[in-house]
């Protein structure tokens, strides 16, 4: 009977390891005060984006799941919305996830997204700033925001960020 119940424990866990979470790696994420690790990453038109080409300027920099899924959604649409807003305060939002140029093409075309989002599917980027989850099998971006002040420095975290309140939050951090 011992042996049976082993074996049903051992295929229960089994069953279960797909749905198991990645945790990302904190201690690569940069913390505030820091500078901000620098890249170079396409955005869904194919140009090549540098961060360091925004010195001067304010940088939303968000990491995001998956393009067109609902929650993803609603936070580049807020986003989208306060984009006058973020322009106003001399900032630029940059949205980063593991996926293709061509999806967040398809993104962008769909949704009507006008800021970049740039494609990061070696994960390089998204590794550099701790912001790498997903669950085995599958990888991606966890939802986190760190706003990047006009001298290249981190100026605040937000982590596991709520997607609806996202965009109000780092527009009321910026001055």
């Amino acid at each position: 009977m011992k042996k049976l119940l082993l074996i049903v424990f051992a295929v229960a866990i089994a069953a279960a390891l797909p749905f198991v979470a990645v945790r990302a790696d904190d201690s690569t994420m940069p913390a505030v005060g820091q500078p901000a690790p620098t890249f170079t990453l396409p955005s869904q038109t194919g140009e090549q984006i540098s961060l360091d080409s925004f010195r001067g300027k304010w940088v939303v920099l968000y990491f995001y799941p998956k393009d067109m899924t609902s929650g993803c959604t609603i936070e580049a649409h807020k986003f989208q919305d306060a984009l006058p807003q973020f322009e106003a305060k001399n900032a630029v939002i940059l949205g980063v996830s593991v996926d293709t140029v061509d999806s967040h093409k398809q993104f962008c075309t769909k949704d009507g997204l006008t800021f970049h989002l740039l494609a990061d599917p070696d994960h390089k980027v998204v590794s550099a700033y701790g912001s790498l989850g997903g669950f085995v099998g599958i990888t991606m971006a966890n939802r986190n925001t760190f706003l990047i002040d006009p001298h290249g420095k981190i100026a605040q975290v937000w982590l596991k960020v709520n997607p609806n309140t996202s965009a109000s939050d780092v527009l009321a951090a910026i001055p």
